[in-house]
């Protein structure tokens, strides 16, 4: 993938964007629920899909990404404009660059925490249950990979406090 701080393969790379896709794909019924006349985020999705399948990263990737973040901003319900940025995100996600900066832990973990946080607001509760259940979703070698990163700042948004958590219950697993 190119030179960098350390290795990350394709496999491994793909094994990340399936990650990020399996989150956001749970969300985008939210987000069709209130602009069911916009394909972005479904577009998004299926983009990641066809990297994580197999295909070669692509400009599809990245064009379907951004597409999917301003569609986000044309809606007003908060579930729908999470949906869409996690769609956003796991297309993204095939441009995790090899780079020891915090920063690239959103591409892992951004559309997981999206999830989380859709949950928070479905249920009313921020108890930490979903997050511990996004973890354990989190299988080998999503761990590894994340470990190579420095570790994710809590930030000030509830988004970027439950990406923060992810990134501390997948590195640390109980």
């Amino acid at each position: 993938m190119g030179s960098g701080d350390f290795d990350l393969t394709t496999s491994e790379l793909r094994a990340v964007v399936r990650f990020a896709s399996d989150c956001a794909q749970e969300l985008l019924p939210c987000f069709e629920a209130v602009a069911p006349e916009d394909s972005r985020p479904r577009e998004a999705l299926d983009a990641a899909r066809i990297f994580a399948d197999g295909a070669p990263r692509s400009n599809l990737q990245r064009t379907a990404a951004f597409a999917s973040h301003r569609a986000a901003k044309g809606v007003s319900d908060e579930t729908a404009q999470l949906a869409a940025l996690a769609c956003g995100d796991a297309a993204a996600a095939a441009y995790l660059h090899p780079f020891a900066k915090a920063s690239q832990v959103g591409h892992i973990l951004r559309a997981a925490a999206c999830a989380a946080r859709v949950t928070e607001l479905r249920t009313g509760t921020t108890d930490g249950d979903t997050v511990g259940v996004l973890a354990d979703r989190a299988a080998p070698p999503l761990p590894e990979i994340l470990r190579r990163y420095p570790a994710a700042s809590p930030g000030g948004s509830r988004v970027s406090q439950l990406m923060s958590a992810l990134d501390s219950a997948i590195r640390n697993p109980n």
